[in-house]
């Protein structure tokens, strides 16, 4: 019988809940103004032309922001632009595949459709300020809907990446 205790009828009803209460992603619009900085954070590389954007350039598209733990230690509000909107303002959709580069060197790619179906963050500024170099910045890639898979350890964090100073379009 349903509704009077049964262990499967409270098991189901745990997850019916569970589902209804979880947000597509993770994160909301933010009300941040975009920077005025107009100085080269990026390089875009494609097909050997170069491209230097600013945090202007970046957060003239709209900014959404997630508060969370980023396995690193960071705790906080983390604000940026959501990559798939970023490929797409800065024609780079097309592309077999993004090449994302950090300072030490550090590499992942994605393909546009990766970009798509993960709800990344291109993270900006840590609580409202532009991310330094000493705190994983000037750039960050989080997917803040797998924020307790990455902390729980059941998902790898290989692409929430610091440091990001160029894209390269394969």
């Amino acid at each position: 019988m349903l509704g009077t205790g049964h262990p499967l009828a409270a098991f189901c009803l745990g997850i019916l809940l569970g589902l209804v209460g979880t947000p597509a992603f993770a994160m909301s619009p933010s009300d941040a103004e975009p920077s005025d900085d107009t100085t080269p954070i990026l390089t875009v590389v494609d097909d050997g032309n170069t491209r230097e954007l600013s945090l202007r350039d970046i957060e003239r598209l709209p900014l959404y922001e997630a508060e969370l733990e980023h396995f690193e230690g960071l705790t906080g509000l983390f604000t940026g632009v959501r990559l798939e909107e970023f490929i797409d303002e800065f024609g780079l959709s097309d592309a077999r595949r993004l090449r994302f580069i950090a300072a030490d060197d550090y590499t992942i790619f994605l393909t546009p459709e990766e970009v798509r179906e993960r709800g990344f963050l291109l993270v900006t500024r840590f609580d409202g300020e532009p991310v330094p170099p000493t705190q994983l910045g000037p750039l960050m890639l989080v997917v803040p809907d797998e924020e307790e898979a990455v902390l729980a350890g059941e998902i790898s964090p290989t692409e929430w990446m610091w440091s990001i100073i160029e894209i390269r379009i394969q």
